[in-house]
């Protein structure tokens, strides 16, 4: 299992991997975003979302480049319903933090369980859920163009 000191080494690694695929910058809505520099970023409150769901933003922005970053951690309830099945033109990396959770990626269900990684290609039709009998919840970080 990676603990948060392998993720935080690893997850720039990661951000690097995603800033290689495929991306076709919006000008319009890039401007729309604050541009981000170094430093330290605070979560907001968690909100609660649909039933069984809350999640905690960690900000949003853009980087050089016109590649638009967003952060946020989610936590899923057991039975609650998964996340709405969806395509973005951003790519996205998924780290499960608690539980077990079914990633489901252009028609196959993938089991990812605490410390593993999973990664949504720009396009993927895909949507998470809990799998398990305890709470999931999950770390995303998506890189791409601004939708």
């Amino acid at each position: 299992m990676m603990d948060r000191r392998e993720f935080a080494v690893k997850g720039p690694a990661l951000l690097a991997l995603a800033s290689l695929l495929p991306r076709e910058a919006e000008a319009q809505a890039a401007q729309a975003l604050k541009p981000w520099s170094s430093g330290v970023i605070k979560p907001t409150a968690a909100k609660a979302g649909q039933e069984g769901h809350t999640s905690q933003q960690f900000g949003s922005g853009m980087l050089a480049g016109d590649i638009r970053v967003e952060m946020h951690e989610s936590v899923q309830q057991p039975g609650a319903p998964h996340e709405a099945v969806g395509t973005h033109k951003h790519s996205e990396i998924w780290y499960v933090t608690r539980g077990v959770a079914t990633l489901f990626i252009n028609g196959t269900e993938h089991r990812m369980e605490a410390g593993e990684v999973g990664v949504v290609c720009a396009g993927d039709q895909h949507w998470i859920a809990n799998a398990g009998s305890t709470e999931l919840a999950y770390f995303v970080i998506t890189v791409g163009p601004p939708e």
